[in-house]
């Protein structure tokens, strides 16, 4: 009965696992996607998705989730191992950018079916190291601001979500994107416009190198 119970357990949530992923491919193409469309394109019958998902929204409202868990992952591996607060910012952002590029339909999807306030609740725990990041800067000149840390890192936020914005709306290239955004968040903190200019350059060139060693690594 136990090992019924695990498999029928197990396979629960390998539909639930790719319901998820289909309705991001779905919701990607056409955001106004039924839970009908998810559901045959899924290769499940109605009942299913909403037995996992009670409705559209608290669907979208998981993905958001998963998006976000996926945002603080790549601000983490973008910022470990620097030091210097201005490069580690760069880096963190060229990192979110790059996970974030991939949900920026979804992210302009949730704003409309998720309140703002609880995609900032999602985004907590990246806020708070970002806000431990510019406090460091700030104390150490390398940023300078008007602004406290904490009110700083809400500044960021709605610039990452405003270039995401002119991205869908096609007034940023997507492939120019993450330098752009990089640039710019440095240059809102205070940071000198040829300094963040280098500061990005270097840190995309880094990020290839090792992103290529990585990916020949796990080749061999």
């Amino acid at each position: 009965m136990a090992a019924m119970t695990t498999g029928n357990t197990g396979r629960a949530e390998a539909n639930r696992r790719r319901i998820l992923d289909v309705a991001l491919a779905e919701l990607l193409r056409d955001p106004d996607a039924s839970m009908d469309q998810i559901a045959r394109a899924a290769g499940v019958v109605r009942r299913t998705v909403y037995g996992h998902f009670p409705n559209r929204e608290a669907l979208i409202g998981t993905l958001v989730e998963g998006a976000a868990e996926a945002l603080a992952s790549a601000h983490a591996a973008g910022r470990a191992g620097v030091a210097e607060p201005a490069e580690a910012l760069a880096r963190s952002v060229l990192a979110v950018w790059r996970v974030a590029d991939r949900y920026r339909l979804l992210v302009a999807l949730a704003q409309r079916t998720v309140t703002v306030r609880g995609i900032r609740e999602r985004l907590t725990p990246v806020r708070e190291h970002s806000v431990r990041l510019l406090q460091r800067g700030l104390q150490e000149g390398t940023f300078v601001s008007p602004l406290p840390a904490s009110a700083l890192a809400y500044v960021h936020e709605q610039i990452l979500f405003g270039l995401l914005e002119a991205v869908n709306d096609g007034l940023v290239p997507a492939d120019e994107a993450a330098r752009s955004a990089a640039i710019t968040i440095l240059t809102a903190t205070g940071v000198p416009a040829a300094l963040a200019m280098a500061l990005v350059t270097k840190a995309t060139n880094t990020m290839h190198t090792t992103n290529t060693a990585n990916k020949t690594n796990t080749s061999c």
